[in-house]
């Protein structure tokens, strides 16, 4: 990640780390990484699979138009839970977005806060991350008594009974954000996934810049 200059007196970070459970895959949302990218997840998830050819064009092409749309809207990283339940696949996205400076003083969380308060869906709260202030919101969508697809991983279809946790932090000393947006239609355990987004943005720390680390 590179960050934009901001005004803050100090110089902000140059990256950062999260720490993300195993069996989550990376895709590469870039041009020049991304055909790759997803042949390799699609590869995975169909290994030892020969009599499937149609399903396995269906999600490349759907992980294709996913990581295209991340990348046209700022979107920096893609994460895929590959993770498993016995033969049950536990869909769940991370989408990284570089929130670039709106121009003047960088607002704050509790700034951003009532911003989207706004909005009578979300959740809103501000909570205190090792990496500073962040603005927490939660949302669902959906019936929660319908099925929610399991066989798929990627953004829930937002017809779909879904949850999603936004994070929002501020960069120190860069009047941009970062945006992760973490989402499962596996609302059956909600719950349980709402706490391991909570635990991946609590592992984020700034890489570089004045205070952060090397």
């Amino acid at each position: 990640m590179t960050t934009p200059g901001g005004s803050g007196s100090g110089a902000p970070p140059t990256d950062y780390r999260l720490l993300l459970p195993e069996g989550w895959f990376r895709v590469h949302i870039g041009p020049e990484l991304r055909e790759r990218s997803v042949d390799a997840l699609v590869s995975r998830q169909f290994e030892g699979v020969d009599n499937a050819p149609h399903l396995k064009r269906q999600l490349r092409e759907s992980l294709l138009a996913q990581a295209a749309a991340a990348f046209r809207d700022g979107g920096i990283e893609l994460y895929l839970s590959l993770q498993k339940a016995g033969a049950l696949t536990i869909p769940a996205s991370l989408l990284v977005t570089l929130l670039p400076p709106t121009g003047g003083d960088q607002p704050s969380a509790q700034d951003i806060a009532a911003r989207l308060s706004a909005d009578d869906e979300l959740e809103v709260t501000v909570v205190e991350l090792s990496s500073g202030p962040a603005v927490r919101t939660r949302r669902s969508t959906g019936q929660p008594d319908r099925p929610a697809p399991a066989s798929m991983p990627g953004s829930p279809d937002e017809t779909l009974p879904s949850v999603t946790v936004d994070y929002q932090l501020p960069i120190p000393g860069a009047g941009a954000s970062l945006l992760l947006t973490f989402s499962t239609p596996f609302i059956q355990i909600a719950e349980a996934m709402v706490q391991l987004f909570d635990a991946v943005a609590a592992s984020l720390v700034w890489v570089g810049g004045d205070g952060g680390h090397e």
